[in-house]
């Protein structure tokens, strides 16, 4: 026993030193083909005052066995100090007839049936429990930890324990209920593993042994059916009545009998761990000694949580949580720690509703997520029209430059006597309040003209895309009761017969320019309020029909007046304008500059502005990043001061060369077209962090949800649910899609302050978008939850690709994914079995989608590869072997 004196040390310096040395001789590795499994060490601060440090190899010993090495120690030291010799009985049997007994028992039909039994219980076990964490998982799993010191008073220590035996369940099956439900709503996850570590002392003969015997059970939690506290504490009581039936199989056996799926990553079958110790502990009743446990952290953790309790004082429940510093940081146990007591008082007030439903957040949280952090009211005027602020500036300044389109130059005076023309033309239409236009021309003066005078004449417009299909503009029309089409002559082959069908007025640009000139040049009386619509866009459908999106003038002004308050003046004084207006981005880049008196600078895309006329007045950008990159790679004009990227995630590497570029403010914006262009915006800074989504806009409301729909704390991934002034109005003609993706506002009563200005809206719209609070009030947005992607800023239902591709007579199944190509952006890979090659296919996309929703890679296969546990489910495929 080797002892180091530390008593050259000053006093106060002795013992931290000695924790010190006590921690890194417990992390000394066991070379256990020469060393002890035992190592003790001693450390001497004084004449009357050591340290006194075990070292015991988890192969030799157990926790019981701590006990009773620290009886055997007191005894045999008691014994030595006398002078008498050892008062140790002889043992009736060693550890090593255990082990002989225990491999004799376990084999032929025994084994077999133990491991047959475990694997029916447990079913699949290769996936893992994908807690959120602060940091991604290493390739290889580490031991770093730290413990969290876990608390639970006697009063909900009492009361948990008497709910307990109402039940017929014991204290231990509640706590793991409970930890399990946690796990679920943190998760999401319909199965819950955990391990838990049981004595395996159930021979009388083995009590007073050294040694091995604790057996680590895994604990199947089946959350499936939302079930009540009440039901989940049955399940778990049948469950682990079960295990511990079967608890003699020993864990490293099972795990080479199930061959799971194996990772240097993690631990095979569970990362998780419970335990309520009912063990001795180590006391030593030295003679003469006065000796006492020394807390400490030892900074390792064996899984990625483990969460143990003990019976305290008083009838409190004391505990720790043990976690890989790897993974998660010290705030987030500390919010676990909360929401696990919150939960379990929540379960023992109402044990019949669902465990979903059951609170989880503490009081402070709750305050936090639903109100301090979406406290964006405004006070914006309720009426408005999303020209109107337009009008205004042609007022006041008519000779200021509002439009350039190569070297075409509008006023704002000369716009608006334009834009007037062709609404009073329109009025004598019949156009007016929820009448639709059609859109049809290409990028020019005349597109911005065409989308101010339907607003004028109190009508919403409705983009038809020149290069879309023209079954799928046909759809549009029918879907949209279009009342009339503006268009140009070049475009009338793309004119859909059911525009004639339907009765639909056809204004011809070119045809009527001598008849627009003889309009009155004034302004329409206003024909429109703030609750009709202003346009129609539409967006994929997962059902093979694309969805269109009805938007309010209320709605899209209120993204007018928030974008006032973040641009200044200068920004807008050159705004990029190269989306489509099929796009809702196109919403900021026209309306936001007109109706602040900026200026509109028109381009067919984004790749176009080193090259235009008027590239060196360009001050904002407003596009998406992949095409900033190619922007970025090619030098962005010096001017541009100010870059807004929405439509797709945004990397840290490409912020980094935005930044590098000279680009003075750089902003993240998200947002659906079911909430008006923008819900969220976040400047990002070059402090190294990943960009978030930020925090909401103006009138904007965001919650963060699991599947019931209950609001999720910091940093567990959930559905991102939208409110507020920018929620559109329906989906048109689809009321079904409407009610299900439109939901009653569940936190209204929590929200309802007397300064909200949106109380016309009290509906959330769920995003099928998988975010995260981040601790400082942000968003992180983290994929989809649904069978959705975006492809360059274009948001595709992969379902309408998959339903088009098997309307091929020869098509008998279909998968479409969105897969990362060489240079890192993501492309569309479709996958097929039946005859036709990718050409064929392409061709036969091309006549019925988007050019954006084509694949660009056709990969043909006999038939789709599929799990082996679930036939109608298709595998997972990478296209990285196909290229």
């Amino acid at each position: 026993m080797p002892c180091v004196d530390l008593t050259h040390l000053p006093t106060p310096e002795r013992l931290a030193r000695a924790l010190k040395l006590a921690r890194e001789e417990g992390r000394r590795p066991f070379d256990l083909r020469r060393d002890s499994p035992l190592r003790v060490l001693l450390l001497r601060l004084g004449d009357a005052e050591h340290v006194l440090a075990f070292s015991l190899h988890h192969i030799a010993g157990d926790a019981w066995s701590l006990a009773v090495l620290g009886r055997e120690v007191a005894a045999l030291y008691g014994a030595f100090a006398e002078g008498r010799p050892s008062p140790l009985p002889e043992l009736s049997i060693q550890y090593a007839d255990f082990a002989l007994w225990q491999r004799g028992w376990l084999s032929g039909e025994v084994l077999a049936a133990e491991v047959d039994h475990w694997r029916t219980r447990l079913g699949s076990v290769d996936e893992p429990l994908n807690l959120p964490t602060d940091r991604p998982r290493p390739a290889v799993q580490t031991f770093r930890g730290s413990t969290r010191p876990v608390h639970l008073p006697e009063e909900l220590a009492g009361g948990l324990l008497r709910f307990s035996q109402e039940r017929g369940a014991t204290l231990f099956m509640t706590l793991l209920a409970a930890f399990q439900a946690l796990l679920g709503r943190y998760t999401g996850a319909a199965e819950v593993r955990v391990g838990t570590p049981i004595a395996g002392r159930h021979h009388l003969e083995t009590e007073p042994l050294i040694g091995f015997f604790v057996n680590t059970l895994v604990l199947r939690g089946n959350l499936t059916g939302s079930p009540s506290f009440g039901e989940l504490l049955r399940r778990v009581r049948e469950e682990t009545l079960d295990a511990f039936a079967h608890q003699d199989l020993p864990f490293e056996k099972l795990v080479e009998e199930l061959r799971p799926q194996r990772s240097l990553a993690l631990s095979p079958l569970f990362q998780v761990l419970f335990a309520l110790q009912n063990t001795p502990s180590l006391d030593l009743a030295l003679p003469g000694v006065a000796a006492a446990p020394l807390a400490g952290d030892p900074g390792v953790a064996k899984l990625d949580l483990s969460l143990f309790f003990e019976p305290g004082e008083g009838g409190a429940l004391g505990g720790a949580l043990e976690y890989n510093t790897d993974l998660f940081d010290a705030a987030r146990i500390d919010r676990m720690a909360g929401h696990l007591q919150t939960l379990l008082a929540a379960a023992l007030a109402d044990p019949g509703r669902p465990f979903g439903e059951l609170a989880l957040l503490t009081a402070a949280e709750r305050a936090q997520l639903l109100e301090e952090w979406n406290d964006t009211g405004r006070g914006y005027p309720a009426a408005g029209l999303l020209h109107a602020a337009f009008e205004e500036r042609a007022q006041e300044t008519p000779q200021a430059e509002a439009l350039v389109h190569g070297a075409e130059r509008l006023s704002y005076a000369e716009l608006d006597r334009r834009a007037n023309r062709l609404a009073h033309r329109l009025i004598r239409l019949g156009i007016g309040p929820e009448r639709a236009v059609g859109i049809l021309l290409e990028r020019s003066a005349e597109l911005v003209v065409a989308l101010l005078a339907v607003l004028k004449a109190g009508g919403a417009y409705v983009p038809l895309d020149p290069a879309y299909p023209l079954e799928r503009l046909g759809f549009m029309v029918e879907d949209s009761g279009l009342a009339a089409v503006l268009i140009e002559d070049r475009l009338r082959d793309r004119l859909p017969r059911q525009v004639a069908a339907r009765g639909a007025a056809v204004v011809s640009l070119d045809d009527e320019r001598e008849a627009l000139a003889g309009e009155p040049a004034s302004r329409p009386p206003l024909r429109s309020g703030p609750g009709n619509l202003a346009y129609v866009i539409y967006t994929s459908g997962s059902t093979g029909r694309p969805k269109g999106v009805a938007i309010e003038h209320r709605s899209a002004v209120t993204l007018v007046r928030w974008a006032r308050e973040v641009f200044p003046a200068e920004d807008l004084a050159g705004v990029l304008a190269a989306t489509s207006i099929s796009f809702d981005l196109s919403v900021f880049e026209i309306f936001v500059p007109l109706a602040w008196g900026g200026k509109v600078i028109l381009a067919a895309n984004a790749l176009e502005l080193p090259a235009l006329p008027a590239a060196a007045e360009v001050r904002l950008v407003n596009t998406v990043p992949s095409a900033l990159a190619e922007l970025v790679r090619g030098g962005l004009p010096p001017g541009v001061r100010t870059v807004n990227l929405a439509g797709e995630p945004l990397s840290s590497a490409l912020a980094e060369q935005i930044h590098a570029a000279g680009v003075e403010r750089l902003y993240n914006l998200y947002g659906p077209s079911e909430d008006t262009t923008y819900s969220t915006f976040a400047a990002v800074r070059q402090d190294g962090r990943a960009p978030s989504i930020g925090r909401p806009v103006a009138d904007t409301r965001a919650y963060v949800v699991d599947a019931q729909l209950q609001p999720l704390p910091v940093g567990v991934p959930g559905e991102l649910l939208l409110g507020g002034a920018g929620l559109a109005r329906v989906y048109l003609g689809r009321p079904e899609l409407t009610a299900e993706r439109f939901v009653p506002d569940p936190f209204r009563d929590q929200t309802d302050r007397s300064d909200r200005t949106d109380r016309s809206d009290d509906r959330l719209y769920r995003t099928g978008d998988l975010v995260a609070w981040r601790a400082d009030g942000e968003l992180e947005f983290l994929g989809r939850i649904d069978h959705q992607v975006k492809i360059r800023g274009f948001r595709i239902e992969l379902g309408e690709i998959e339903a088009a591709l098997l309307a091929h007579p020869e098509v008998r199944e279909a998968v479409v994914v969105a897969a990362g190509d060489p240079a890192g952006s993501p492309r569309l890979v479709a996958y097929t079995a039946g005859r036709p090659g990718g050409r064929e296919l392409r061709d036969f996309l091309a006549a019925r989608l988007p050019s954006h929703m084509v694949p660009s890679l056709f990969v043909t296969l006999a038939a789709l590869p599929r799990t082996p546990g679930s036939p109608a489910r298709v595998a997972s495929i990478s296209p990285s072997s196909m290229r």
